[in-house]
C-alpha cells in the first residue's frame, strides 16, 4: 500500500463537496435559472403529464416521483421547494399551480403533501418545450437507471424572473425577482445591439419587481449591482394614512418588503410599542385577507402621523435593504455576473436551444422527404410496382427488387411496402404531393436557422416577444424617482421655545413656554407640576425643540438627547422618569442640564462641584457620546457634581454657595485637562459651606448677576462689583444670608430684557420680567420675588432669553407692591481672604 496524506486528501475529498453543492444544490444555472431540484420536480411532473391544461395530482405523487427517480433525498426537501414554487408572496411568477393550503405570508407552513394537489403552471410550459427534440444534454440519475435533463430548455430568462437564493460552502447567491416583462424587453434590446452599455440596458430592467410589491429605491445600490453583480436596493413598505372620525389618523400597512414575515413584523411593532419606544399608537390590528395586506394602527389624537412612520421604519423592518449577489454557475463553475452577461448567457444558451432543435427538426423533415419522394416515384410507376410486388415469393424479395428497379433506398422501399391501396386515390396523390412541398420548404427554412445568424435571432426574437405577450404583467414594486431620505423628525416638530422640567426622584417632562403667561414679581404665582410629596424640582430649563439636551449626573456621567424626545406633558403633568430615557444607575440622578445645537470645538466645558472643585475640557472630547453615556470627569466617592457650563478661553467664571459667597476668576486658570481628568481647586470653602452654582463672565458689560434665595428673594448686581481673583481663594460676599431669605438656591447671568421662570415647592411657577427685580450691591438681602405659603420655598429657576415669543393675549397680572425691607449691606465689599491654590488630584484615565 503506498502511503497518502492526509490534509492533501482532506483537502479534496472538502473541495469535491464542496463543488457538489455548488453545482448540485445551492446555486442556480445561469441558462435555466433553476437549481437540480427545481429542475427535477418540472422534469417529473412533465413525464407524468402534470401540465396546466390537466387535472392536479396530488403533491405526493409528484414528489414520490422525484425522490424515486431523480432526486435522493429527503421527501420534505422535495415538498419544501415544491411549496415554494406555488407561492405567490414568494415567486414573482409562480412554476407551479397549487390547490390547497400552501402556506402564508405570515410564515404558516403549508398542508401535508397527502392533502394539496398541484400542476405545472402555463409559464412552467415554456421552461420544457421541444424538450423530446434533443434540445438540451440528458444523463443518468442517480442510479443509471433513467435520464434526466442536465438543464431545461427553457424560453424565460428565468435567472433574473425569478431570481434566487442559497448559500453553498464558501459563497452565496441572492438574485431578486424581476418584471417578465421588462426582463423581455432588455433581452430583446440586447439581441439587436449586442455593444449596449449596462446604462442603456438599465433604461429596460430598471429595478427588481417583488411579488409582495412595496417601494424601491437607492439607485445607486442597483446601479452598482447591475454593473458589477453585488449591490443592495432599498425596499420601503406602502403606507397610507386614513383619517377616522373625531380628527383622528390611522397609519395603513398595504405592502410590505419581500420575504418578511407579517407576524413577526406585528409583533415587533406591538413590542415597541408595549416598551414605549414608539408612543402615540393606541390599538394595532392585522385586518389582512385574500384581497391583500392591511395592518392598522390608530393613532392618538395630537400625534404627528409622519413621526410615527418614521419611528416605524427606523425601528422595524417596514423598510429592508435586499442585498443583491449575481452568483450562478456558468459551465459548471460559479460566477459572479452583472445583468448583462446573465442576458448575454441565456442568448446565447437560447442560441444553442434553437439550433440543436432546428437540426432535429431538420433530420426529421429530410428522413420524411425521404420517404415522399420514393412513394412518389412508386405512385408513377404503380403497375408496375403492383407486377413486381406480385411476382415476388416474400416481402424481403418484393424490397430487393423495387430497390435495383428504380433505386430506391431500404426505407423508400419498405414504404412502398407499408402503403396502403387507398394512397392510389387521385386525392392522396395530391395531399402527398403538397405534403412533399411543404417539406421542402420546411427543410429549406430550417438549413436557413442553423447557417444564417440573421434568421436565427429572428426565431429567438419572435419567441421572446410571444413569451411577453402571453404572460408580461404589470410591475408591482414601484420605483421612487428620487430617494426618500428618512423623514426628519425636526422638519415636523416646530421649533418654538419649550420649558424642561425635572424632579429630585428623575420626572421629566418638556412643556411649550407659551403655557406660562408673564406676571409682575411679587405675585403668587401659577399650578405648575404636581410631584409627590417627598420629590420636589431639581431644575428648570428653557430651549426650543431643535436644540440638544447635555445631561450631566451627580455622579460625573455624560448623557444627549434631542429636547422634542424628552415626552411632552401639560403645565401640571408629573411628566416621566428619566430612566425611560437614560440608563441611570441607582443612586445616580441628572444634576445639571445644557443645550446645545452642536459641539462647537473652539469651547470648553467647565465643570463644577460641591466641594469647589473645578475643571476645564475641550468640548470635541464629549463629541462621541453612545447610549449607556460617557464619563465627563473623574469624580471622588465624598463629592458630587453641581453643574457645568460652556466657556471660551476669555471667559470668567463665578462660582457662588449656598451661604452667599462667590469667587471670580478667569477660565484660564484652569488648564485644559482630559476628559476623565478630576479638577483642580476652584473655591476654598468656609466650614459647611458649599457650592450651589457657577455663571460665566464674558465681555458682555450688559449682564447682570442675579441671585436668588430659598424664601423667595433675588437681586440683580453688576458684574463690576465682583473683583477678578485667583482661583482657590475664599472669595467675597454676594448675597446677605438672613433668616428671611434663606439660603442662595443658585444664579446666572441675565440680561434686563429677560424673563424668569420660577419654581416653588408648592409646584407653583412664576414668569416675571428681569426688570422688574431690583439692580442692587454686592452684599445686598434683595427683594421679594414670590410669596411663598407656610413651608414652602423656591427650589428652582430659569431664565427666557430675550428672542423668546412673547404670549399675545394675556395681560399682566396684578400683584401687590413689593416688600419695603431695608437693602443695606452687611459690610464693605472687599472682604477678600488669602488664596489658596492647593491642587487636587488629576487624571488622564483613558478607561471609563
Amino acid at each position: 500500500m503506498s502511503n497518502i496524506s492526509i490534509e492533501k486528501e482532506l483537502q479534496k475529498s472538502y473541495l469535491e463537496y464542496s463543488l457538489s453543492v455548488i453545482i448540485g444544490r445551492a446555486i442556480p444555472d445561469v441558462r435555466d435559472g433553476l437549481k437540480p431540484v427545481h429542475r427535477r420536480i418540472l422534469f417529473a411532473m412533465h413525464e407524468l403529464g402534470n401540465t396546466y391544461n390537466r387535472a392536479y395530482k396530488k403533491s405526493a405523487r409528484v414528489v414520490g416521483d422525484v425522490i424515486g427517480k431523480f432526486h435522493p433525498h429527503g421527501d420534505s426537501a422535495v415538498y419544501d421547494a415544491l411549496v415554494r414554487m406555488a407561492q405567490e408572496f414568494n415567486m414573482r411568477d409562480p412554476l407551479v399551480d397549487g390547490q390547497g393550503n400552501f402556506g402564508s405570508i405570515d410564515g404558516d407552513s403549508a398542508a401535508a403533501m397527502r392533502y394539496t394537489e398541484v400542476r405545472m403552471s402555463k409559464l412552467a410550459g415554456s421552461f420544457l418545450a421541444d424538450i423530446e427534440k434533443d434540445t438540451v444534454e440528458f444523463r443518468p440519475n442517480y442510479d443509471n437507471s433513467l435520464q434526466e435533463p442536465s438543464v431545461l430548455p427553457t424560453k424565460v430568462p428565468n435567472l433574473l424572473v425569478n431570481g434566487s437564493s442559497g448559500i453553498a460552502v464558501g459563497m452565496a447567491t441572492n438574485i431578486p425577482p424581476h418584471n417578465l416583462g421588462e426582463v423581455v424587453d432588455g433581452t430583446l434590446r440586447l439581441l439587436d445591439d449586442p455593444q449596449m452599455s449596462i446604462d442603456e440596458l438599465m433604461q429596460y430592467i430598471k429595478a427588481p419587481d417583488f411579488p409582495t410589491g412595496a417601494l424601491i429605491y437607492g439607485k445607486a445600490g442597483i446601479r452598482e449591482a447591475y454593473r458589477t453583480g453585488r449591490g443592495s436596493v432599498r425596499i420601503r413598505s406602502r403606507i397610507e394614512i386614513e383619517k377616522r372620525k373625531g380628527d383622528l389618523e390611522s397609519i395603513v400597512v398595504k405592502e410590505i418588503p419581500y420575504a418578511l414575515n407579517k407576524s413577526t413584523l406585528v409583533e415587533k411593532i406591538a413590542m415597541l410599542v408595549n416598551e414605549r419606544k414608539i408612543e402615540g399608537i393606541s390599538d394595532l390590528r392585522d385586518e389582512s385577507d385574500m384581497k391583500g395586506i392591511r395592518i392598522v394602527m390608530d393613532l392618538k389624537k395630537g400625534v404627528f402621523s409622519d413621526v410615527i412612520v418614521n419611528q416605524l421604519f427606523k425601528f422595524t423592518s417596514l423598510e429592508t435593504s435586499f442585498g443583491i449577489n449575481m452568483m450562478a454557475v456558468v459551465n459548471n463553475r460559479p460566477q459572479l455576473l452583472n445583468v448583462k452577461q446573465v442576458l448575454e448567457y441565456f442568448l446565447d444558451y437560447r442560441r444553442e436551444v434553437v439550433i440543436r432543435r432546428s437540426r432535429f427538426d431538420l433530420r426529421k423533415a429530410q428522413h420524411r422527404a425521404h420517404i415522399l419522394e420514393g412513394l412518389r416515384i412508386a405512385l408513377d410507376f404503380i403497375d408496375e410496382v403492383v407486377a413486381l410486388i406480385r411476382a415476388s415469393k416474400t416481402p424481403q424479395e418484393a424490397k430487393e427488387r423495387l430497390r435495383e428497379r428504380f433505386g430506391l433506398s431500404e426505407i423508400q422501399a419498405q414504404a412502398i411496402l407499408d402503403m396502403r391501396l387507398q394512397r392510389l386515390t387521385n386525392l392522396e396523390r395530391e395531399k402527398l404531393l403538397e405534403e412533399y412541398a411543404e417539406l421542402l420548404k420546411q427543410i429549406e427554412y430550417l438549413t436557413s436557422v442553423i447557417e444564417n445568424t440573421e434568421v436565427l435571432k429572428s426565431v429567438i426574437r419572435q419567441e421572446l416577444q410571444d413569451l411577453r405577450d402571453n404572460f408580461a404583467t404589470p410591475r408591482k414594486s414601484e420605483i421612487l424617482a428620487h430617494d426618500p431620505d428618512s423623514i426628519d423628525i425636526e422638519d415636523i416638530i416646530p421649533d418654538e421655545p419649550v420649558v424642561i422640567t425635572l424632579s429630585r426622584n428623575g420626572y421629566l417632562k418638556r412643556t411649550s413656554l407659551d403655557n406660562y403667561r408673564q406676571q409682575r414679581r411679587g405675585g403668587t404665582g401659577i399650578t405648575g407640576v404636581q410631584v409627590a410629596e417627598e420629590d420636589f424640582i431639581t431644575f428648570i430649563l428653557t430651549t426650543s425643540n431643535h436644540q440638544y439636551m447635555n445631561l450631566f449626573s451627580n455622579k460625573g456621567k455624560m448623557y444627549q438627547v434631542k429636547v422634542h424626545q424628552i415626552p411632552e406633558g401639560g403645565r401640571t403633568a408629573r411628566g416621566k422618569h428619566v430612566a425611560n430615557l437614560l440608563p441611570l444607575d441607582s443612586n445616580e440622578y441628572i444634576a445639571a442640564a445644557m443645550t446645545c445645537r452642536d459641539l462647537d470645538q473652539e469651547k470648553f466645558y467647565f465643570f463644577y462641584t460641591k466641594l469647589g472643585v473645578v475643571k476645564r475640557s475641550s468640548v470635541h472630547l464629549y463629541r462621541n457620546i453612545r447610549a449607556v453615556g460617557l464619563i465627563a470627569l473623574g469624580m471622588r466617592d465624598d463629592d458630587e457634581l453641581i453643574g457645568v457650563r460652556e466657556v471660551e478661553t476669555n471667559d470668567e467664571m463665578v462660582l457662588v454657595t449656598v451661604d452667599g459667597y462667590s469667587i471670580r476668576f478667569a477660565c484660564s486658570d484652569v488648564r485644559a485637562m482630559g476628559r476623565t481628568a478630576t479638577g483642580v481647586k476652584g473655591l476654598a470653602l468656609r466650614k459647611g459651606d458649599q457650592v450651589v452654582a457657577g455663571v460665566v463672565v464674558n465681555k458682555d458689560t450688559q449682564q447682570e448677576l442675579l441671585t436668588i434665595a430659598e424664601n423667595g428673594y433675588g437681586k440683580r448686581t453688576q458684574v463690576e462689583h465682583f473683583r477678578a481673583q485667583s482661583r482657590g481663594g475664599k472669595g467675597i460676599i454676594n448675597m446677605r444670608i438672613t433668616p428671611k431669605t434663606g439660603k442662595v438656591v443658585g444664579a446666572m447671568m441675565v440680561y434686563p430684557t429677560d424673563e424668569l421662570i420660577l419654581l416653588t415647592s408648592g409646584s407653583k411657577i412664576i414668569r416675571i420680567g428681569i426688570s422688574d427685580i431690583s439692580l442692587v450691591g454686592r452684599a445686598t438681602q434683595g427683594v421679594r420675588l414670590v410669596r411663598l405659603e407656610d413651608e414652602q420655598t423656591v427650589v428652582c429657576f430659569d431664565h427666557v432669553p430675550t428672542d423668546a415669543p412673547e404670549v399675545s393675549g394675556v395681560p399682566r397680572a396684578e400683584v401687590p407692591s413689593p416688600d419695603s425691607d431695608p437693602e443695606d449691606s452687611v459690610g464693605p465689599d472687599d472682604v477678600d481672604l488669602p488664596d489658596d491654590d492647593e491642587m487636587l488630584d488629576e487624571t488622564d484615565e483613558s478607561q471609563e
